[in-house]
């Protein structure tokens, strides 16, 4: 009954904070170089958690923005991963998301125009353009936020990752940053409406680079970034 009662008085409170926030962020994206985008976007995914009953916290030091790009891959909990992240980011990141959150009024053109790709996994060919359009923003400097599992997780776990990032990774080069987001699921859940108040938690682990993972496959390459997630989950500092 509690969850259900705070639910319905912060789930307006936050609509009518974060349609607003879209519009303005979408004429800004005109505005302001994508280099500068950052210092609007970590304020709003601060106000995002704060006005859904989170406070967030972070765990470890964040990577150097001298050593850009990176790939930041993270276990997929909640619909506040996004915000998890980007609350600590100081630079331009872009991400993949599934297609259809592209025709949504506003927000589909405001990721688009920020740089977002969109990806449809269930199309190979359609897949594989999309991972090259990725590779040719990293080769360029882009940075990119990526869920390996591909979609939240139903039970809290952990789950199995998919093969794309971990294609970019070998055909690029980029450092990799794995990062344990805490709490979100409890937060809200995938198959639930209502909202769990507390704490969310951004755990970063070490940059991976390239001479760390050049001599290994991708499915090694993959189960060397989960293992490291998983740690990172469960408190160890990798």
């Amino acid at each position: 009954m509690y969850k259900t009662i705070i639910s319905i008085i912060l789930w307006p409170i936050w609509y009518l904070f974060f349609i607003p926030s879209l519009v303005l962020m979408y004429f800004l994206i005109y505005v302001v170089p994508k280099k500068h985008y950052h210092f609007f976007i970590r304020p709003c995914c601060w106000i995002y958690c704060f006005l859904a009953g989170q406070w967030l916290n972070k765990e470890n030091d964040i990577p150097s923005i001298d050593g850009q790009p990176y790939l930041y891959l993270f276990n997929h909990v909640s619909m506040f991963d996004q915000f998890m992240i980007g609350a600590y980011i100081k630079h331009h990141i872009s991400a993949v998301g599934a297609k259809e959150i592209f025709k949504y009024p506003v927000f589909g053109n405001l990721i688009k125009s920020y740089g977002a790709i969109p990806i449809i996994r269930s199309r190979l060919n359609s897949a594989i353009k999309s991972l090259s359009l990725v590779e040719d923003a990293i080769n360029r400097g882009v940075s990119f936020i990526i869920a390996p599992e591909g979609t939240r997780t139903k039970t809290g776990e952990l789950g199995s990752f998919k093969k794309g990032p971990f294609h970019l990774a070998k055909n690029t080069g980029i450092t990799i940053v794995p990062i344990a987001l805490i709490g979100g699921f409890r937060a809200k859940k995938k198959v639930d409406w209502r909202l769990k108040p507390g704490f969310l938690t951004t755990r970063f682990g070490s940059p991976i680079k390239k001479n760390e993972y050049e001599n290994l496959s991708v499915d090694e390459i993959s189960a060397l970034i989960k293992k490291k997630i998983q740690k990172l989950i469960e408190g160890e500092i990798v």
